[in-house]
């Protein structure tokens, strides 16, 4: 496969992007150290990354770890990218400052307030914003840069172009996913687990429920799909063809996913990256070869795509077929006899291989080693070729052969050769990956020599003879000979690059002298190499900075009703109630005109919701909302919050800003917010942690909704449903179907497209805080809202009149959702605002 490098500009110089690796323990640091990795990120064991599953390190392990990628030159970051809780900022500072003093170079971050309080402990410690910090547009990195980044992980829902847009808007660096899984929701924007069973992705805790079968359900008849099942698992991203154009785009770094995968798989991927960075540099093309591709499908893959680098393409994002690895696809079941299977192979197999056997619908897999390969004739072989017809052995008792059919596909997805090869790269005594030292060299009879070593970094370090250097009476020292002695770098992580020398006199430089210097100066290197960089910590501020924020604020008024509407006669109900403030989230723009003419007809102020996500060239979705004059703008991205701020009266931030700490909604506030809304990921108690840590008249809260579980650049009406590909060509199936999706307890969960196309999966049940409503208006919470989803109009009545009650305190919480249940047959919970939920229910 072969992509050309074009800059636009003749004068464009092309840089490098940094690779970075993925490391879950040391085996995989050595991996992704000893195959061209410039950097590694990683968690640590004490919480608060996203992989809490990952093995992660110990505080304790920081020191050596730095210290161990200082002296190979690679870089290393620290996943800090969860939210955190009010109660757990103190804990938080103690492990950046422990962060800071070992030397690690940078965080990376979800949280605003987390960001915030690295900048309290250490000034000098980099900041990356995390994907979850959902940055998807130059004008949402802007208002973010305010919190001291040094770099962002944008979305991966961009394509090229989009990043290219982003990279000439902003000075920003700019790192992007290449390699691994794909998420189909928007990281830091997906409740799915939080939602099901009590496990917050936010938190690190993420249960899969992407990679779970659904039924269809179109316009309440169920839509068959035959063997497409898996409706939310996308493949696997591989970006290598579109590192030219990454590269053209002037990223900055380029990301491989897996910190729950093994030491091989980095190896495997960081390897193949690396040549195919240094390819595009060189040449400006990249060439990926058969083998080279099954060998990186061998370490992990659910099938390889592009993801959005190329743009959307919904039907080859999730194809549907399966959610689980598949490994390389080497034939079909021809026939079985005798424990062996025929296949014609399309992919080379040996003996030891290990294979898996299709069920039916693709998922149901069979799985053994090859214990025997023999050709037509009957003749054993170790291995054998693409194009090659064989009967391959299973080992007895392994496969269940009446469930296995003709036509089945055939995976390998395991070699055992390739593995050991790969361990090979990172397991041997001498280092494989080596810096690169040019060196200067000072040779002038009746001096000491002199030789100075630079590293790629721009670190200089030096290295003298003892004694003058005599006049030659034979053979002078030259140039040939000096690369030859210092360039033996064997055994040292370090590879002689260019050498400038200066030779005066006649100078003879004896090899002993030579052999010295060169270890005298690697000893140098390596010692100044593990030195820390100085930083100055200050835990002691953090501990104030952490406390509640205190002021003085008004006594609270009676406690008022939100309603978030989803239609319009959702929203003229709602206002006839009497609620005292009304927000319209339409699929359609065109109606918000004549939902803020009926809502101040009705005398109820009316604020207007904002799309979740705001990508390159779609400023247009709020410009348009200046021409409607509403009262209100509920802001769901960074963009939305300082376009309002800019050009409304009053702006909310809504719950995809994800906020869980005052320090997060103090930020919000200086960005214009009036109100923050808190963050779905809060259980009863978080939320009165995050109540009690900051003035009560700050918030919002949501007692009652259907939570929005997946939050989807993946558009499931086109992939399934339509004959396109894109919102180019899809016809627009959501304007025209009700959808639900049902999972495998049998709940059907109604799918919505918004305005910009992109996708939400509603849980079926809604969800009810409305037992901690009682403690909420104790503290001081004056704002409470409820979210309509498909209810009509007297259902909407129903349920606003019974909150009513509850807040002016004629009912009790448990009455609300008892009688709820009793009127609606909602089936409602207490959902995310309950104390305890089952975190395996969703499994």
């Amino acid at each position: 496969m072969h992509t050309p490098l074009i800059p636009a500009d003749p004068a464009y110089v092309r840089k490098a992007p940094e690779l970075l690796a993925p490391a879950g323990d040391w085996q995989c640091v050595k991996a992704a150290i000893e195959n061209g990795a410039d950097a590694i990120y990683f968690g640590l064991d004490c919480g608060f990354n996203a992989r809490y599953r990952a093995q992660n390190f110990g505080i304790s392990d920081l020191p050596e770890l730095s210290k161990t990628l200082r002296g190979r030159g690679v870089k290393g970051y620290v996943t800090l990218n969860t939210l955190v809780f009010p109660s757990e900022m103190l804990a938080l500072a103690k492990v950046v400052e422990s962060i800071a003093l070992a030397g690690i170079d940078a965080v990376l971050v979800q949280d605003f307030g987390v960001a915030r309080l690295v900048r309290q402990i250490c000034p000098e410690l980099e900041i990356h914003a995390s994907t979850q910090m959902s940055l998807t547009s130059a004008e949402t990195i802007a208002v973010a840069a305010d919190l001291g980044l040094s770099r962002v992980v944008v979305a991966r829902e961009l394509s090229i172009e989009e990043i290219r847009k982003i990279t000439s808007a902003t000075e920003m660096p700019i790192e992007i996913f290449i390699h691994g899984a794909l998420c189909v929701a928007y990281s830091g924007q997906c409740l799915t687990s939080e939602s099901l069973g009590g496990r917050s992705a936010n938190r690190g805790q993420c249960a899969q429920a992407c990679r779970l079968p659904y039924e269809l359900v179109v316009d309440g008849d169920d839509h068959h799909l035959g063997d497409v099942k898996y409706l939310l698992s996308p493949q696997d991203l591989a970006g290598y063809a579109a590192i030219p154009d990454v590269i053209d785009a002037g990223v900055a770094s380029i990301k491989i996913e897996g910190r729950l995968k093994t030491p091989e798989y980095v190896a495997n991927i960081a390897g193949h990256y690396r040549r195919a960075i240094d390819e595009a540099m060189v040449s400006g093309r990249v060439s990926v070869d058969e083998e080279a591709q099954r060998e990186m499908e061998l370490s992990f893959s659910r099938g390889f795509s592009p993801g959005w680098l190329s743009g959307n393409d919904h039907k080859r994002l999730v194809p549907g077929l399966t959610s689980s690895k598949k490994g390389v696809r080497i034939g079909e079941v021809l026939s079985t006899s005798q424990g062996e299977l025929e296949v014609r192979l399309e992919a080379p197999v040996s003996l030891g291989d290990g294979l898996a056997i299709a069920g039916s619908g693709g998922q149901d897999q069979q799985g053994s080693r090859i214990y025997s390969i023999a050709d037509q004739s009957g003749e054993s072989l170790k291995s054998a070729d693409s194009g090659s017809l064989v009967r391959i052995g299973l080992g007895h008792g392994e496969i269940d052969w009446s469930e296995i059919q003709l036509d089945a596909v055939v995976y390998k997805n395991d070699d055992p050769k390739l593995n050991r090869r790969l361990r090979m790269t990172f397991s041997g005594e001498d280092p494989n990956g080596r810096q690169t030292l040019d060196m200067k060299v000072v040779a002038v009879a009746g001096q000491p020599l002199a030789v100075e070593a630079r590293l790629a970094g721009g670190r200089t370090f030096s290295a003298v003879g003892d004694t003058p250097l005599d006049v030659a009476h034979n053979r002078p020292a030259d140039k040939t000979v000096l690369r030859e002695k210092l360039g033996r770098l064997g055994g040292t992580p370090f590879v002689l690059g260019d050498l400038a020398v200066k030779i005066e006199g006649q100078p003879m430089v004896p090899m002993a002298m030579l052999n010295q210097i060169r270890r005298s100066l690697v000893e140098t290197i390596q010692a100044g190499l593990a030195i820390p960089p100085i930083r100055i910590t200050s835990v002691d501020s953090a501990r104030t900075w952490v406390a509640p924020i205190v002021c003085d604020v008004d006594a609270p008024a009676s406690p008022k009703l939100s309603v978030l509407c989803r239609t319009m006669e959702q929203l003229e109900s709602a206002c006839r109630v009497g609620v005292d403030m009304v927000y319209a989230d339409f699929h359609d723009v065109r109606i918000y005109r004549s939902a803020v003419d009926l809502a101040k007809d009705l005398g109820t102020p009316i604020g207007i919701a904002t799309v979740r996500m705001q990508k390159p060239a779609e400023m247009g979705l709020l410009r348009v909302l200046t021409r409607l004059a509403p009262d209100v703008i509920l802001a769901r991205n960074l963009a939305a919050i300082d376009f309002a701020r800019q050009n409304f009266e009053h702006v909310i931030a809504d719950f995809s800003l994800n906020v869980t700490n005052h320090r997060s909604a103090e930020w919000l506030r200086d960005q214009g917010a009036a109100r923050v809304t808190a963050s779905y990921d809060l259980n009863r108690e978080q939320l009165i942690d995050l109540v009690d840590s900051l003035p009560s008249n700050w918030l919002e809260v949501v007692m009652h909704q259907h939570m929005p579980m997946f939050h989807m650049e993946h558009c499931v009406f086109c992939a399934v449903i339509s004959p396109g590909t894109n919102k180019t060509n899809c016809g627009r199936p959501c304007d025209r179907h009700i959808v639900q999706l049902r999972d495998r307890v049998g709940a059907e969960h109604p799918l919505q497209a918004d305005v910009a196309c992109r996708n939400t999966l509603y849980n079926a049940t809604p969800q009810s805080g409305a037992e901690v409503v009682g403690d909420l208006i104790h503290r001081g919470v004056e704002w409470f809202r409820v979210e309509m989803l498909e209810e009509d109009a007297a259902t909407t009545k129903t349920t606003l009149g019974v909150y009513k009650k509850l807040l002016s305190g004629q009912v009790t919480g448990r009455e609300v959702w008892q009688t709820l249940n009793a009127s609606n047959r909602l089936g409602v919970t207490r959902g995310t605002l309950e104390t305890q939920r089952n975190p395996l229910a969703i499994l």
